[in-house]
């Protein structure tokens, strides 16, 4: 299923915060403009994650994967950018669904800030961390590719 109008159909962009233990999944709706937490997927190995995030792009009506990328805070690469690059590459391979990189520096800062204001108990702030930070990692590719 997709969203047409006048002709022209709308899909989806799925985000991910990439984690070795967890990986946070937030969605766009069909117009692309907001950014909406999904779920906190708990890593169960790279073919079982694979499997698992190409069913739900194509449950979700996804035509972009963005996948957060943590660059150190000066920018550089580091073991992580590399691991998530890898990821990347296999999730493109795998799904045939195009994946691009957002800049993820400081979203899980502005995440738990976000809960902190919102008063979420810290036990219960593990929970949604991932998933908003996704959220916000969409929200700045959006905001970045407006019009695209």
């Amino acid at each position: 299923m997709y969203l047409e109008h006048r002709g022209m159909q709308y899909k989806k962009i799925m985000c991910l915060d990439y984690g070795e233990a967890r990986i946070g999944i937030a969605f766009s709706d069909y117009l692309r403009i907001t950014s909406n937490p999904y779920q906190n997927y708990n890593s169960n190995g790279l073919q079982k994650d694979l499997q698992y995030i190409t069913e739900l792009a194509n449950k979700n009506d996804v035509n972009l994967i963005v996948i957060g990328m943590p660059y150190s805070l000066d920018g550089s690469t580091n073991e992580r950018t590399e691991a998530t690059q890898a990821f990347g590459n296999s999730l493109q391979e795998f799904s045939g669904i195009s994946v691009v990189y957002e800049d993820e520096r400081l979203s899980s800062y502005e995440a738990e800030e976000i809960l902190r204001r919102r008063k979420v108990a810290p036990k219960d702030r593990k929970k949604q961390l991932d998933m908003l930070s996704a959220a916000i990692i969409l929200e700045a590719y959006l905001n970045n590719n407006k019009g695209v």
